[in-house]
């Protein structure tokens, strides 16, 4: 029996618990006959002409691959619930990566599961149905379909997604009637592991984690448009901080940030992270995403950003910028090092590369120009051996990219860090150079400068492609690019 036929829907009964009113609402409560009013008088509104979700196909096929990977076993990807901001207001709800990742669906309190059948398994997608209107909930429940918007129903997210969907009401209590052996992705949704919890081992559904993890290192054809969409963007994101250089200078770093979230919100679903708007010494600190610093003529502007699309690619773009236009001899110095470095690495990614060859590349370059500017005793192989370049590195030149701005996180470290290249991965190639404000083994000139450039690369069958091409790295065309859109 499958975990849809052992679903019996219960029909609510008198003593069912009435829905929460506001502690300190004016209605104290709801008369008979305004519950009666509200019951009826309404048109129907099912969507009939719904089209699958563009990805359906590819979605359908992740979810073979994941069959096949698993047979004869109960596999449960929950989406998540809300997460309460303050009091009664929830954060924005993001379903989980593995979850959007097979299905497509972003609502919260989903969840996909495939149980076995034959040779394969049978995908059913748990979903909340649409808001009740026989017992009120659809306009006295804070989630109710008046208050926060209408939900789609089974039956059209069964089109929508391609899926047979289910009322994941009563999915807990089923699961924790069900047999055989299960695996549960885990930390998104603590009411069905609940239900799992004599159920599943957690090095079993670490093992599930990790393939669902290593399935995103090679991007399909959906997944690389999606990425350019979102890189295409976040240069647009980039044009427009640069046209408002001026406003951010009267303000502060929130601006930059207030303007970059415009673009991401209008053209997508949010930002991808916490956009980085770095002015002046806040350069050399690496997430540096309170943004509530000065912005000063003559210093340079880190901003390292990203659109997330509404399918959730996020590009994770890096550019170091003259707040007035042209950089010094000394920023362009440091600058020019780290666009060397950048190309270096860049060049290095290609099928059938090591993953760390453009790491390695890019820090050799750097550590080159540390040994020639002084600022380290050579030689070269002794610096890079020891790693005494990484006090003015610090991160690793690159990762992954894709659902989650570290995309694939969970993978092995031989298939990953200690993996080689393929055709359709897509991954950040960022060198920087940081010198911290209170660093004295430096000239005073050099401290409180940092400079990263990151570009989104695309493993091609021949080499590479740079998704984020369209904005200048070279410090000329940055000052030229710059002077055009200021005009």
């Amino acid at each position: 029996m499958t975990v849809a036929e052992e679903l019996i829907p219960e029909t609510p009964d008198e003593s069912e618990e009435p829905i929460k009113q506001r502690k300190n609402g004016l209605y104290p409560g709801v008369s008979d006959e305004l519950a009666e009013n509200m019951k009826s008088g309404w048109a129907d509104t099912e969507l009939r002409d719904l089209e699958p979700i563009p990805q359906a196909a590819e979605t359908a096929a992740r979810r073979a691959a994941l069959s096949a990977r698993f047979p004869g076993e109960r596999l449960v990807i929950p989406a998540g619930n809300l997460k309460t901001r303050s009091n009664d207001t929830e954060y924005a709800f993001r379903a989980s990566v593995e979850y959007a990742y097979l299905t497509g669906n972003q609502t919260e309190d989903g969840v996909l599961v495939l149980e076995p059948k034959g040779e394969g398994h049978e995908a059913t997608i748990y979903l909340l149905p649409r808001s009740d209107r026989g017992n009120g909930e659809f306009w006295l429940d804070g989630q109710g379909e008046l208050w926060v918007g209408r939900r789609h129903s089974l039956t059209e997210a069964g089109t929508l997604y391609g899926i047979p969907a289910s009322d994941v009401r009563e999915l807990a209590g089923a699961l924790r009637e069900a047999t055989g052996p299960v695996r549960v992705v885990r930390g998104y949704d603590a009411g069905i592991e609940a239900a799992l919890t004599d159920k599943v081992t957690a090095e079993r559904d670490e093992e599930l984690r990790v393939f669902l993890s290593e399935a995103r290192l090679v991007k399909d054809d959906f997944e690389i448009g999606e990425l350019q969409k979102a890189v295409d963007s976040t240069v647009r994101g980039f044009e427009d901080v640069v046209k408002v250089l001026d406003k951010a200078e009267a303000t502060s770093e929130r601006y930059i940030e207030g303007t970059f979230f415009l673009r991401a919100r209008v053209e997508g679903n949010d930002v991808g992270y916490g956009t980085i708007a770095a002015a002046g010494p806040h350069a050399c600190t690496l997430h540096w995403v309170r943004n509530d610093g000065a912005v000063r003529s003559g210093e340079l502007l880190l901003l390292d950003a990203g659109v997330e699309t509404h399918t959730y690619y996020t590009a994770d773009v890096t550019r170091t910028l003259p707040i007035n236009g042209r950089f010094s001899d000394l920023q362009r110095k440091i600058y020019d090092a780290v666009y060397e470095a950048q190309e270096a690495g860049i060049a290095a990614v290609k099928p059938g590369a090591k993953y760390r060859d453009f790491h390695d590349a890019a820090q050799r370059v750097l550590a080159e120009r540390l040994v020639e500017w002084g600022l380290v005793e050579g030689p070269v192989e002794r610096v890079l051996e020891l790693g005494l370049q990484r006090r003015w590195t610090l991160h690793g030149t690159g990762h992954m990219l894709g659902m989650d701005v570290h995309d694939c996180a969970a993978a092995r470290v031989e298939a990953y860090v200690d993996g080689v290249l393929e055709p359709g991965m897509c991954l950040t190639v960022e060198p920087g150079l940081y010198f911290q404000a209170d660093d004295l083994t430096v000239p005073e000139e050099y401290r409180g400068v940092g400079v990263r450039i990151e570009d989104d690369i695309l493993v091609t069958e021949d080499g590479n492609r740079n998704l984020s091409a369209a904005l200048p790295r070279r410090s000329d065309e940055v000052e030229a690019w710059m002077a055009s859109l200021k005009g």
